[in-house]
């Protein structure tokens, strides 16, 4: 039986992973996670088994999928990459794209991040890549139109990230808490888990019967129930516009045309009115930008993942490189989870799938 392997670091890769590990358990295979921070397992349900890192060693995977940048490369099978988010551009496109010499296998969401990997998979020669669409947003097709309420929902998101964070800005606070007061629209507010308590509160404090606050990693819910979103730098607007539905963002790093972005606290009001005209020009510019980033439809992408992940197992696959050393991140991991072996693994197996 092939074991699986879901290693993630903080509670937003919750989501990502909970379809692959419905996908896994759906074809009768093993699978379990790995958690590098503990205070994470607290997000969870209770019904996943949550390995510590000599239990995850000694579980064997043949396949870690991985929702962060690095993985343990110490821990056996083929570590693919499935990725946290879209790429937010906070550093103008490369936050990404960097390789890290820790994956056998990319799995990507779209077009605008196969492109990239593909050409240094060409270049670098010890990974592959195959585009499969990203396990986090099945659950938000196929898509549904949103019932008409009494009033329009404006669903505000934020960074963590303090230079972008709209929820760190005292400016912007007090717009949200004044339009909140007007009656006009209906806010549901959730914000980065990384985000200090003391921000957190804040907004918890102002909610009232036009704004409500949610403690939640799983956003999917809340985008179903909102018409346009309020959000910065984040990349949960780029999961948002696959609805085709209109964000504004404030001072967004690298504003699109798919996004209605505003630079000044008194331009936010005017924003929301506009994007809930649903104007054809920005509804226009959101689909070609939903097709370059995520054209999958049909809710199937965690079944994609998983078949490119099995037949990524089964192939032969020596034409790759070994992945280069690495010293100084490798030493990292090992520090970070205190965990001191020279072991490392720098070519990924193959094993013959029809026969396990």
């Amino acid at each position: 039986m092939i074991r699986f392997l879901l290693y993630i670091t903080y509670p937003y890769s919750i989501p990502i992973c909970k379809p692959l590990e419905e996908e896994i358990k759906a074809r009768g295979m093993e699978v379990k996670w790995f958690v590098e921070v503990a205070e994470t397992k607290k997000y969870f349900k209770g019904t996943e088994e949550v390995l510590e890192i000599q239990e995850a060693i000694d579980y064997n995977p043949h396949i870690v999928l991985t929702a962060t940048d690095y993985v343990a490369d110490f821990i056996p099978g083929i570590k693919v990459q499935i990725f946290h988010g879209f790429p937010a551009n906070k550093r103008k496109g490369t936050d990404q794209f960097i390789i890290r010499n820790f994956f056998d296998l990319y799995c990507t969401q779209g077009p605008t991040s196969t492109s990239v990997f593909k050409a240094k998979s060409e270049k670098l020669k010890h990974f592959e890549v195959v585009e499969t669409g990203w396990s986090k947003v099945d659950p938000l097709f196929p898509l549904k139109k949103k019932e008409i309420g009494d009033k329009p929902v404006v669903m505000i998101s934020s960074t963590f990230t303090k230079r972008y964070s709209l929820a760190l800005n005292p400016d912007v606070f007090e717009e949200i808490k004044r339009l909140s007061t007007i009656g006009k629209w209906h806010f549901n507010v959730v914000l980065h888990p990384l985000i200090s308590k003391e921000v957190v509160q804040k907004f918890k404090d102002i909610q009232n019967e036009n704004l409500t606050f949610y403690d939640t990693t799983d956003l999917i819910p809340l985008f179903k129930k909102s018409d346009v979103m309020l959000c910065d730098t984040s990349s949960a607007l780029i999961e948002y516009l696959l609805q085709i539905k209109p964000v504004v963002t404030f001072r967004n790093n690298m504003p699109l045309p798919s996004y209605i972005n505003v630079t000044e606290v008194s331009e936010i009001e005017k924003a929301i009115e506009y994007a809930l005209s649903m104007p054809t020009e920005i509804i226009e510019q959101i689909k070609k930008y939903a097709n370059d980033s995520h054209p999958y439809y049909d809710g199937k992408s965690s079944k994609r993942v998983i078949d490119a992940t099995l037949a990524f197992l089964a192939k032969d696959k020596s034409h790759l490189k070994l992945k280069p050393l690495s010293i100084v991140r490798k030493y990292k991991i090992r520090k970070k989870l205190n965990y001191w072996t020279l072991k490392t693994y720098n070519k990924p197996i193959t094993i013959d799938v029809s026969e396990s």
